[in-house]
């Protein structure tokens, strides 16, 4: 098998990506009097774009091998894999959060496939990719094959519910947990979604970009500032 990733040639035509917004300036600042040139810059932030085939190398054989084993299971192939995309010699398939577990069952058990480890799970929140506004990233590697592939699932803010891929790869549950503690993401069938970071009555995720920077009262419980010279010396 020829594991070399190779470039589509031959003038093919690729879906236009996916504008979210576009920024100007830098950090949102507007009016201040920027001497640097950074209020001048435009940077348009862009969903990444579905792939067209060949998707070169073994990046096809992928695709292809686990395309057959959801149709074996009664599955459309287009209902479970949303899109493939290829950019930087990577493979990202997005899968629809419904056929998460039957997928990654099969990247893992299958023969072809054999993704043995998941190296755990990030969060990200897009609140202008509507409908989708939380997105739950898995990089996978097989030991076998010596392949690196992502998976990427999304949710709504209203519905943010992701099925918990622990039963599958136990390695998972303490990312599935700061992923749900920092954004908000709910893993369903996870055997104990408890907060990592954060003190469990803690109200909101505060790595989503609508939480509010700033202004939060700190309190601070049984903490004990020792006098000067009782206080440990380090030189």
């Amino acid at each position: 098998m020829n594991d070399e990733l190779t470039t589509p040639s031959g003038g093919e035509s690729y879906p236009a990506p996916e504008v979210l917004r576009q920024v100007k300036g830098m950090w949102g600042v507007q009016g201040s009097g920027d001497t640097s040139g950074f209020t001048g810059l435009v940077h348009t932030e862009v969903m990444a774009r579905p792939a067209s085939r060949p998707y070169g190398g073994w990046f096809d054989d992928v695709v292809d091998i686990l395309e057959d084993l959801l149709k074996a299971d009664g599955i459309p192939a287009d209902q479970a894999i949303e899109k493939v995309v290829v950019e930087n010699g990577q493979l990202v398939l997005f899968i629809a959060r419904d056929h998460l577990l039957k997928v990654v069952k099969h990247l893992r058990d299958d023969q072809d496939l054999r993704f043995e480890m998941c190296l755990g799970v990030s969060a990200v929140n897009y609140p202008n990719d509507t409908g989708r506004e939380l997105h739950a990233y898995y990089p996978l590697f097989s030991i076998t094959h010596n392949r690196f592939i992502s998976l990427e699932v999304t949710c709504p803010d209203e519905d943010p519910h992701i099925p918990s891929i622990v039963p599958v790869y136990p390695g998972d549950d303490w990312p599935e947990r700061e992923a749900w503690d920092l954004m908000g993401i709910v893993f369903d069938g996870h055997p104990g979604l408890t907060r990592t970071a954060m003190p469990d009555d803690w109200v909101g995720h505060p790595q989503r970009k609508d939480y509010p920077l700033g202004g939060i009262p700190v309190e601070y419980k049984g903490a004990v500032v020792p006098p000067p010279d009782t206080r440990r010396e380090y030189n």
